[in-house]
């Protein structure tokens, strides 16, 4: 009776090793770099070819995803967003401790998708994000030009309290979208 047992058990684990076996050797991960980065959302190797997720390469190219159901059709929308940041009137990128007050200049074009918000967000080293500025289709200052449009943000005073690199976003919301997605950064250096 005990033999019998340890055979139906062996022939389990069997079947169950071989099975996992099988299945990793159908998709393999696969590592994913982008501009010095791994992606935390590896790849996978199926039949000698390398499938990303459409959202993970949306990311990473800081662009807007669209996941339209009907139709089944995902889109990406690549705006040029380029952002830059004054203090009085002079242009910078590196803050001594302490507070500074700036404004976030941002020129926007290329965009080919109707947008129902953006913002504009500052993180620290430690990754505390913290918002600056930001519009909704409500306000009446939104801009209803979808394809080229500029945004200068309200004067904002921050507290650089630590050294390093701290990071400007520019985020927006497709119109048919929940979430909000980054599509430009700038880098502010604190000494």
């Amino acid at each position: 009776m005990k033999i019998r047992k340890l055979l139906i058990l062996t022939v389990a684990l069997s079947l169950i090793g071989g099975t996992a076996i099988f299945a990793d050797s159908v998709a393999q991960k696969v590592k994913v770099i982008f501009n010095k980065q791994e992606l935390d959302d590896a790849g996978a190797l199926v039949d000698g070819k390398a499938y990303l997720g459409v959202r993970t390469v949306g990311d990473s190219m800081q662009a807007i995803t669209v996941w339209d159901d009907s139709a089944k059709k995902v889109t990406i929308y690549k705006p040029n967003v380029h952002i830059f940041l004054m203090t009085g009137s002079k242009p910078f990128g590196e803050v001594q401790k302490g507070k500074t007050s700036f404004r976030v200049f941002s020129q926007i074009d290329n965009l080919q998708t109707d947008i129902s918000a953006f913002k504009v967000t500052i993180t620290d080293p430690y990754g505390d994000e913290t918002w600056i500025d930001g519009r909704t289709s409500k306000d009446d200052d939104f801009p209803r030009s979808k394809d080229n449009f500029w945004f200068t943000g309200d004067n904002f005073t921050y507290d650089f309290k630590s050294v390093g690199r701290y990071t400007v976003r520019f985020w927006m919301k497709a119109a048919d979208n929940t979430a909000m997605q980054i599509v430009s950064e700038k880098t502010i250096i604190a000494k």
